[in-house]
């Protein structure tokens, strides 16, 4: 997700075109639905309100719904493109920005955000993190995930002399990596930064996890699975932290 008052109008332009990529991964997105589903429990009374904070497609929510049954789910997104792919797998979808006039939600409404490969995309993560913030009430849960920085591949390719998986010097094209698709990362974080920014901004981290990534070559995949019982050396970052009373 991104905000129209933070980018120049070619940024723009990338994230309205409909080629690039706006869905996570399916196990990454299971992983963050389970942690999520563990924290607010079942639902019982009145529903817990949930926030897809740069929803994308609507895949990655539509693979949370099973498991948050009962919660209400609203997908949010700066891009038209991505709300109308989203209508396909989300009741409920609202055009919303990270800085400006804000999200359109009152303060403390909500229970809790997921914030699903996002955050790599933005010019300034500190005014989301703020709204973020103010739009969860007190102990409300942020579930983010990122890219990692610091992999376990991203190591040996910085050893290499090779610009790491996941960075970007350009909107037209790959330089310097490996993989051919531009998806518009911004930032990088590795574990420590990650937690470090988040408890800055707010919030307590209560748990971070290792998570797989779908463009691991088919025979390293065993080996990626095995780097996510270590979060700093994992593909993909998940952290679940809870809004600072």
């Amino acid at each position: 997700m991104t905000t129209t008052a933070q980018l120049p109008k070619d940024l723009r332009d990338f994230y309205e075109d409909p080629t690039v990529p706006v869905a996570s991964g399916t196990p990454r997105s299971l992983r963050q639905a389970r942690m999520l589903a563990t924290a607010l429990g079942p639902a019982t009374g009145t529903p817990s309100t949930i926030l897809d904070i740069g929803c994308g497609d609507g895949t990655a929510a539509a693979t949370a719904a099973p498991l948050l049954t009962g919660h209400r789910l609203i997908g949010i997104d700066w891009s038209q493109d991505a709300l109308k792919r989203a209508r396909a797998h989300l009741t409920h979808t609202i055009r919303g920005e990270l800085s400006g006039a804000g999200l359109p939600f009152g303060t403390g409404s909500a229970d809790a955000v997921l914030f699903s490969e996002v955050i790599e995309h933005l010019v300034d993560p500190d005014a989301a993190l703020d709204e973020i913030r103010r739009v969860l009430r007190p102990g409300g849960h942020l579930m983010l995930s990122t890219p990692n920085l610091a992999a376990w591949y991203n190591r040996a390719l910085l050893l290499a002399g090779v610009q790491p998986v996941f960075s970007e010097v350009s909107l037209r094209a790959i330089h310097g990596r490996p993989g051919k698709e531009v998806v518009g990362h911004l930032r990088l974080y590795t574990a420590r930064a990650l937690r470090e920014f988040v408890t800055a901004a707010g919030f307590d981290v209560v748990r971070l996890e290792g998570a797989p990534f779908h463009g691991v070559p088919r025979p390293l995949r065993p080996l990626d699975r095995l780097a996510c019982a270590r979060p700093s050396l994992a593909s993909i970052l998940l952290l679940h932290a809870r809004r600072r009373t």
